[in-house]
């Protein structure tokens, strides 16, 4: 295939090994555990039946946008009418329960019958092919691709009668933000933080219950955090928040570990969530970055304010 002009494909092999025992203690001086409270990951953490934990990791997963503090209510409220197993939940659910269930609910983008959606789609997939890991398989080995799997995975979600969801419920709103079909171009990051959940691990934030599908193949969970990140560490020169940028971040993370790509998602992700890496650039927070000596940006933020002492 014909490289584009000027495309990055990844981080060299000499930036690779000057960039990842820097990374690897970085990874290492993470305290994943006590970040998990500021993560939608926390609520599968909640259960221990693998059929739980995908239902309620991909709930909360689709609802992760917008502020932790107005999403993570709606989903722990959600979870908790849904008793004890989320998953026995949604195998059992009709439009009435649906209804019973959703009346009423409404998030930024989404209202009731869109959630309904969702919740028919995974009772659904439970029911005819045992877990969401099988329906989602099922469309990778067909499509060949992350980016086929994921949307063969949104359209079977999808794929549930909405006549009689609209005459009880009323008109869906969101649909596509909550289960983007067709994908398109976007970097579909709810979608790849709940792979990463799923097949990475298990450790201390995923889980690892997917068998199936390697770690190698996941993508980076593109967004604002993770984009600012990479363009420091000149994992990318992309500046949108594409599947294609999400593409080449991954090429350069796969140099550091091509079994397991995405592993330094979390810790960089929280470290701009923290505000430890602003947008707005600062040198007393870049002064005391650990990854300060491998930024493309920081070096020059620090010395600037060296001169206007």
């Amino acid at each position: 295939m014909k490289k584009r002009r000027g495309a990055h494909t990844g981080l060299s092999t000499q930036a690779a090994e000057r960039l990842r025992p820097r990374l690897d203690a970085f990874l290492a001086s993470t305290d994943a555990r006590a970040r998990i409270g500021f993560d939608p990951v926390e609520f599968p953490h909640r259960y221990q039946d693998p059929r739980d934990v995908e239902v309620s990791a991909l709930l909360a997963a689709a609802l992760a946008y917008g502020r932790a503090d107005l999403f993570r209510p709606k989903v722990d409220g959600l979870l908790q009418r849904m008793g004890k197993s989320p998953a026995a939940f949604v195998r059992k659910l009709d439009v009435a329960g649906a209804k019973a269930l959703l009346t009423g609910f409404v998030y930024r983008f989404n209202v009731g019958t869109d959630l309904a959606v969702l919740l028919l789609g995974m009772g659904r997939a439970l029911r005819e092919h045992g877990s969401l890991e099988a329906l989602f398989v099922q469309g990778w080995k067909a499509a060949g691709t992350l980016h086929g799997a994921l949307a063969a995975f949104t359209a079977a979600l999808r794929d549930v009668p909405m006549e009689p969801l609209r005459d009880a419920m009323g008109p869906e709103r969101g649909l596509h933000h909550l289960l983007p079909s067709p994908l398109g171009p976007g970097a579909a990051k709810r979608l790849n933080l709940y792979l990463r959940w799923m097949v990475r691990g298990p450790d201390p934030v995923d889980f690892g219950i997917w068998k199936q599908v390697p770690p190698s193949v996941l993508l980076v969970p593109l967004d604002t955090h993770i984009g600012r990140m990479a363009l420091h560490l000149g994992l990318t020169r992309r500046t949108d928040l594409t599947w294609r940028t999400a593409e080449e971040v991954t090429a350069s993370l796969r140099a550091l570990d091509p079994e397991d790509p995405v592993r330094y998602d979390f810790a960089l992700c929280h470290y701009g969530m923290s505000g430890a890496c602003p947008a707005k650039t600062l040198p007393v927070h870049c002064a005391r970055c650990s990854l300060l000596s491998s930024c493309k940006v920081g070096p020059r933020v620090v010395a600037r304010a060296s001169l206007q002492v």
